[in-house]
């Protein structure tokens, strides 16, 4: 046998022994993350009610349901999902930005900040719902008090049972609540950068604006992307923020595609469709990362 022969039997148990390494975390991944799919897959083909043990196959019913019939507070879920989405994307990533920015520095008991900042992503999301649910209340809440106090008791209102506001209540909510892992991960990427590039530019009479935009923004590209993809799964996926503070209401104008598809199930007892609205909600999202990682290398390469 030739010795290359040989080193590729010795090489044999030692492929063998990887792959016992990783048998756990594969196990683990296909019992609740692969089984769990394509059961969900398998009951979007079929009607059922949740309670009989037999299901009647119906095809691509259920998603052409979701897609082009009585679908106006489905789509509707999408739209206040992808508002929330947007003031995610620009209140809370701004917001953590600039915090980040302002603890890279070497100020003051920046440690002691940096704790604070991140308290409201690890607090729980019933309390935090509970909490500014009160905040708003309309007849002794906390913001209509404040307003009262300081003169403009003309602001006043029942903050969410407007549907006009109420969206944009939850929202800023969501964002208090999330900006802390943007601003943990903002700060992490920039003290990668290096110190002696901001000297520098400092040397040649560059303001604060000029170092910003040709050497911080270009070198936190990679980081912009990630934390924009994150802040996208994150908030699209909202919803015991939602159900603690609104329960979707009033009416339809906070629904989130989450409680949608809670309604379909528990409501109308329609599991074979909310699992369609469950895989058809997974594609968008699957849909908006790549866009998003892709935005991503196109400003990387710029």
């Amino acid at each position: 046998m030739k010795p290359t022969d040989r080193s590729q039997v010795k090489f044999k148990p030692g492929i063998l022994q990887n792959y016992l390494f990783i048998l756990p975390a594969v196990l683990i991944f296909s019992v609740f993350y692969i089984y769990p799919f394509a059961k969900t897959f398998q009951l979007s083909l079929c009607q059922w009610d949740g309670i009989m043990p037999t299901t009647v196959f119906v095809g691509f019913a259920n998603f052409k349901n979701v897609i082009f019939r009585n679908t106006a507070y489905w789509w509707q879920s999408m739209g206040n999902a992808g508002y929330i989405t947007l003031i995610a994307l620009t209140l809370q990533n701004l917001l953590a930005l600039a915090l980040a920015m302002a603890c890279d520095r070497a100020i003051k008991s920046g440690n002691f900040y940096r704790v604070i900042f991140f308290i409201p992503p690890v607090l729980s999301e019933v309390v935090v719902g509970l909490v500014w649910k009160w905040i708003y209340n309309g007849d002794y809440g906390l913001l209509n008090y404040w307003l009262s106090q300081i003169g403009l008791s003309g602001l006043t209102r029942t903050w969410l049972a407007d549907p006009k506001i109420a969206l944009t209540a939850v929202a800023i909510t969501h964002s208090w609540k999330g900006f802390g892992w943007g601003f943990i991960i903002l700060l992490a990427g920039l003290q990668t950068i290096p110190r002696q590039l901001y000297e520098a530019a400092r040397v040649d009479g560059a303001n604060a604006w000029e170092i910003f935009k040709r050497i911080t923004a270009p070198l936190m590209v990679p980081v912009f992307a990630l934390v924009s993809i994150l802040t996208v799964l994150g908030t699209m996926q909202a919803f015991v923020l939602v159900i603690s503070m609104t329960g979707g209401g009033p009416g339809y104008h906070t629904e989130v595609p989450v409680t949608r598809i809670l309604a379909s199930m528990i409501a109308s007892s329609r599991f074979g469709y909310a699992c369609a609205q469950g895989i058809v909600f997974g594609l968008v999202l699957l849909v908006v990362s790549m866009l998003q990682m892709r935005i991503g290398k196109y400003a990387k390469t710029d």
